[in-house]
């Protein structure tokens, strides 16, 4: 059914694809080269996940060589364009380096759009003396504001369900 998906130019399916060469999944070899190849195509389809895919094989160097430099770039295209993930990513680049104000913008911004590992984040920096208590209050209001947003009945049911 991939492959079906993959002949049709599916960006979803490309980067599927691209997870199993990663990880060896699906019946596939890994084969991380290929991976970053797929990847690249779905990326160029629009997969924000691609995007962060990639940023995150160069930064820790996972099966290519590492390249810290490349992997933010992935990063940021994926976090300019609302790819929550590569936000969150840029994140914790920024606290590593020690830029923590830096790092707090990018955990807000995507604790905002819902991602609870953000909202996380502001709380570990709060604990630490990193984030301030408003920081934290307003990550926490934005965060709850955005899962209300995504509520629906199909979505409740979808999850009752084990989707």
């Amino acid at each position: 059914m991939i492959q079906k998906r993959v002949s049709k130019g599916d960006a979803a399916a490309i980067k599927t694809l691209g997870d199993g060469y990663c990880h060896g999944e699906l019946g596939l070899a890994k084969d991380v080269p290929q991976a970053v190849e797929l990847w690249t195509e779905a990326a160029e389809l629009g997969s924000l996940d691609a995007h962060h895919n990639h940023g995150a094989t160069y930064y820790t160097g996972d099966g290519v060589e590492e390249d810290k430099p490349r992997g933010v770039h992935y990063w940021q295209q994926a976090a300019m364009k609302g790819g929550v993930e590569s936000r969150h990513s840029l994140g914790g680049v920024e606290y590593e380096n020690g830029n923590y104000e830096l790092a707090a913008q990018h955990f807000m911004i995507s604790a905002k759009m819902g991602f609870e590992m953000s909202l996380n984040a502001i709380k570990g920096m709060f604990k630490e003396g990193h984030a301030t208590k408003a920081q934290y209050a307003e990550a926490l209001l934005r965060y709850r504001d955005a899962v209300e947003e995504t509520k629906s009945p199909q979505r409740e049911e979808a999850k009752r369900l084990g989707f």
